[in-house]
Order: C-alpha cells, then structure tokens, then sequence
C-alpha cells in the first residue's frame, strides 16, 4: 500500500508540472453567457461505466474480460454576467433523441466552506518519501528513437526540483471553461440533483434550448456532424516478433487528431509512460481542444493526423511497461455557435448576447497488447494468431482484471 501510494504521489507531481505547461487560449469576445457541452465517448474498459452490473457480470461469464461497451457522458456549464433577482434556476431542453429526460437541471453548486488547516494526517506520516523513476518515451515506431529515455527521479519531483528535460516540454493553449469563480452565476449538469445516464445510442442531434433567471434564451441546433463520436474500436494490439506493439483502429470522419498514451509500472519501483507524439511533448494529459490548437498540434506533430488508423508501440516501452493501460483517444475538435453570429473579421469589441461551445471526443481504454472486445472479438483470436477460424475461440484464462473485477462493480 504504501509502494503504491508512493508510486501515486510522484505520478501527481509529474502531472501538476506538465499540467503548468498549459496556457489559456484567449476567447472570442466575452458573452453576457457562455455554454459548454463537453459530449465524450469511452469504450473498452471505459465504456464499462455505461454498463449496469448485470451487464458487466454477463460480459464476463462470456470470456470477453473487461473490454466492452460504449459509454457517452455530457457536460453541462453555463455561465452567464447576470445575476438573478432570487434563487438561481436554469435548464436546458434536449432533443428526445439523447433519451435523458424532457429537461436537465443546471444547478448553481453552494459556495464550499473555508477548510481549516491542519497538521499531518496518520497516512501521509506513514506515506513513504517516492522512490524510483520515471521513464518517458515518446514517438510510434519498433524501437525508441536515440536519446530515449527521459528520465525523472520521483523524489526530486516531490521536493519540487524540476528536471532539464521540461525545458522541452511544449505549452498546450487550452481554454477556460465556465466556473463558479468566472461568472457572476453559475449552473452545471450532472449533479445532486440530476444524474441520468446518456443511453449508448442517445444523440445530441437536434434542436435544443438553454433558458433561466439569469441569461438570455439559448436556442441553436445540432446536426450528424456534431453529434457524440463513434467509439474507438481498435482493429489489433499484439506483439509483434520484436517485441514492439503495433496498435491499429477503425477510422473515425470526425476526428481532427488522434493521440495514443501508455503507462505501467517496470522493475525497481519504475514509471513508464509513452505517448505517440514524434516530438518530446508532455501530451499525457491532453483533452478537448479548439480545431486551431489541434491543427497546430498535428502540424508540429505532437498529434497523430486525423486520417491515421495505426501506430506502433516501441519494444522498450512494451517490455519495460508489463500490464500497461493503453489510450487511444480521437479529438473531435469543437463547434462553436453564437447570437448574434460572430463576424469574418470580428472587431476587438464584439460582445454577442450568448455563445455555445461544443467538445467533442472519443477514447478506448485497455491493457496493452491484450485483445479486447471490439477488436474482432473471437475473430481476432481465431484469424489473427493463425487458428482455424471455423473452429470456436480457444477458453481464455481469467486475467488478474477478470478476477480483481468482482469487487469493482458497482450495484
């Protein structure tokens, strides 16, 4: 427990120093109320939030591990510059196509209390100091590129020394989201008081509309293009004879760039983590992103191109990272929608009544180099390690996450 705790913190520091390299992205004239929707698709082991825990359950007796289903989650944040004449109240009216209700609440949070300071608790006395490393690799390929890898001792980043190599850790402009701190009111769905789940085949397709005590009426309207993405199915993750992993995947249309990402733990209380990105960029974190940002990411390479369907995992971070937790992730870029519409060549005053900005990916989560569903299924260990694909699929053996997983599920 504590090794691991260890292993949690130092992971933390790395990801509060790479989480430093982001920039916010200047807006487009600031809105009496901004609306973010931020609409992601998981599938693999991510899409298991979508599952009930009968479904898991059924998954499972059928050999198929933890890899299947498709989860869509929405998120909902409005801010706007008024205040309301009493309590504040908001909702927003979707489609029946999303099949979550006639209306989903935006609720205002209650401001939190002040935490007073305290000493040490009992468990960070105990946490041990972190130990080991962190190994970073980047770039797709059989084998790491020359200079590889980047290596950061957990201890100096606990005591807040940062290595040389961040340096060359490239800004990612990003830009703000409504909050509570922003806005003079704020509401956001889900929340206590409303959770619904989005089903797997709930759309955002169609007309929907914003409206409260505290910002103007936010009418605008959805098309197939600016719907939920398609799940990333990949169509292959196995070792190939050297030992790299080449990684494949369907194509989606409406992905602007795609990123790949993998972290285990190696020998000696080691980190791995790697990314596809061809230069030395801390893209682990990474989420949505404005089509600019994303152009130029794929432009300098740090994204793998829209059109991209492959890439190949380096032998040394396949051998090093045992049981690593692979991502594969498309960026949808955004859709940004305004009233009155915003000018070619808008003026450094232009202030419209409201603007929406919708967030679009999709990202597969799973164990490295194991076969999931959705990637072939069976067919994939019948064709693809050279059974006979007439014969049924040979029995798995329960993995170390089949077993660990009856006690994960929720009820």
């Amino acid at each position: 427990m504590r090794k691991s705790g260890a292993i949690l913190a130092g992971v933390a520091v790395l990801a509060v120093a790479g989480a430093g390299a982001l920039s916010a992205q200047p807006g487009s004239g600031e809105a009496t109320a901004v609306y973010w929707m931020t609409a992601d698709t998981m599938s693999g082991m991510g899409g298991m939030m979508g599952m009930s825990r009968g479904a898991m359950l059924g998954q499972m007796m059928r050999g198929r591990g933890m890899g299947g289903g498709t989860a869509r989650t929405l998120r909902l944040q409005l801010g706007s510059a008024r205040r309301p004449a009493g309590a504040p109240t908001a909702e927003h009216v979707p489609p029946a196509g999303l099949q979550a209700g006639p209306a989903l609440p935006l609720v205002t949070p209650e401001q939190a209390r002040p935490v007073a300071e305290s000493g040490p608790t009992e468990w960070t006395r105990n946490m041990e100091r972190p130990r080991g490393r962190i190994l970073i690799y980047w770039g797709c390929g059989d084998h790491a590129r020359p200079g590889q890898p980047v290596v950061i001792d957990f201890e100096s980043l606990s005591q807040g020394r940062l290595p040389p190599a961040f340096a060359n850790l490239m800004a990612m402009r990003g830009a703000l989201p409504p909050s509570p701190e922003r806005f003079a009111t704020y509401g956001e769905w889900p929340n206590a008081r409303n959770a619904e789940r989005i089903p797997a085949g709930g759309s955002l397709v169609g007309e929907h509309l914003v409206h409260g005590n505290y910002s103007p009426d936010i009418r605008f309207s959805l098309g197939p293009n600016q719907d939920f993405l398609p799940p990333v199915t990949l169509t292959s993750s196995g070792a190939a004879p050297g030992g790299a992993m080449p990684v494949s995947w369907q194509p989606i249309a409406q992905s602007r760039g795609w990123l790949l990402t993998a972290m285990g733990a190696g020998g000696n209380g080691d980190m791995v983590m790697w990314t596809s990105s061809e230069t030395q960029a801390m893209a682990m974190g990474l989420d949505h992103m404005s089509d600019a940002e994303l152009a130029r990411l794929v432009q300098q390479r740090v994204l793998l191109p829209g059109a991209a369907d492959r890439c190949t995992v380096p032998a040394e971070v396949a051998g090093a990272g045992r049981g690593a937790m692979l991502t594969v992730t498309a960026f949808g870029g955004e859709h940004v929608f305004s009233n009155p519409l915003r000018p070619a060549r808008a003026p450094a005053g232009w202030h419209p009544d409201w603007l929406v900005r919708l967030r679009l990916k999709s990202s597969y989560m799973g164990i490295l180099g194991m076969n999931m569903p959705g990637m072939g299924d069976e067919g994939a260990d019948r064709g693809e390690r050279g059974g006979d694909p007439n014969q049924p699929p040979p029995k798995k053996k329960k993995s170390i996450f089949d077993r660990a997983i009856g006690g994960m599920i929720p009820h």
